[in-house]
């Protein structure tokens, strides 16, 4: 059931980036094309893009930690095996979820009330909206590292 809950996410956050990856190009495309051959560049393009670019690295980061990618110093992973190397993927976890709880979860929701009533100057939409990536990929990332942990009980230690 876990296994079938994270293809789901995965296929969830794949399907979106890849959304967010395909906007990204036309918007671009359209900004050059209208820049250089029409000699009128747009006026939104560069907003969407860099909000898009915003969005898509995010949730590529959330996507990270649940394919267990994310960036990580392996020195002890290597030498630890048994209960030690799960006790060290527990540290790992919970450290992680301390730090994605704190900055990205807690003040990512603290950025949107502020936010809330500043608009951005060319889209004019909520700069709320634009940061709610934060506590979504905060979220995402939780969601992942509790599976994660699961596993590491759940999952015969191959170590």
């Amino acid at each position: 059931m876990l296994t079938t809950f994270r293809n789901l996410l995965d296929r969830l956050i794949l399907f979106i980036t890849s959304f967010a990856l395909m906007l990204l190009v036309v918007t671009v495309t359209w900004q050059v094309f209208s820049r250089y051959v029409l000699n009128d560049p747009s006026s939104w393009t560069d907003e969407l893009a860099r909000y898009t670019m915003v969005w898509l690295g995010l949730l590529g980061a959330s996507y990270l930690f649940g394919i267990k990618g994310h960036l990580a110093i392996t020195l002890l992973d290597g030498y630890l095996k048994g209960k030690a190397h799960t006790a060290l993927h527990l540290l790992i976890n919970v450290i992680s979820g301390a730090f994605v709880s704190l900055a990205m979860l807690k003040g990512g929701l603290a950025l949107m009330g502020r936010t809330t009533q500043q608009l951005s100057p060319a889209l004019q939409l909520p700069m709320s909206s634009v940061y709610a990536i934060l506590p979504i990929s905060a979220v995402i990332i939780l969601i992942y590292l509790a599976l994660n942990t699961i596993e590491l009980f759940c999952k015969p230690n191959k170590n």
